[in-house]
């Protein structure tokens, strides 16, 4: 054995002692963690509820992009309707302004963005696939839908269709 491959084996050593060094603490940090959470949800402390952390209408771990904040100034809240909404008759003679802040908006943005999704799942069952590129796997099924959620969301936001004008013009003049 020569003095260089004494050497290296002693590099190695201590490199691999400092290595499970560095993994000991790192699961000594791991441990205590997880028993600070077992015993803050045993005895009740730092829980807090989902509704708590999570907007109205989300779940947790919901990664879609929504309508929550989407209109936000001051012209918003006295907007004129879009789309077809803008060719209904105004009640009584005054035209008829949306608060595109308001929920109910919020809420007839989200119809509108269901039934966008409809009408591109349609779409999009008439385009043939081949199996090549792995388009029957049940993840490539799963993210093309969040995809197409996502162009839902999109096209409500900027098309300017009025569905959503329509339900929010509907529903306020029966409140």
């Amino acid at each position: 054995m020569t003095i260089s491959s004494v050497n290296n084996a002693s590099l190695l050593n201590g490199s691999e002692t400092m290595h499970k060094a560095q993994l000991a603490g790192e699961q000594n940090k791991f441990d205590s963690l997880v028993n600070r959470i077992k015993n803050d949800a045993f005895y009740g402390d730092g829980i807090i509820s989902s509704s708590q952390i999570v907007k109205d209408g989300k779940l947790n771990g919901d990664v879609a992009t929504g309508f929550d904040g989407a209109f936000t100034t001051l012209s918003d809240a006295h907007a004129l309707p879009l789309g077809a909404a803008a060719n209904q008759a105004p009640v009584h003679g005054q035209n008829q302004t949306i608060d595109k802040t308001s929920k109910l908006y919020e809420k007839a943005l989200e119809l509108e963005s269901y039934i966008v999704k409809i009408m591109l799942s349609s779409m999009r069952n008439t385009i043939t696939k081949s199996s090549l590129l792995g388009g029957d796997s049940f993840a490539t099924k799963m993210y093309e839908d969040m995809m197409y959620d996502e162009y839902a969301v999109a096209l409500t936001k900027n098309a300017g269709f009025g569905l959503a004008d329509q339900v929010y013009l509907q529903l306020s003049t029966q409140a």
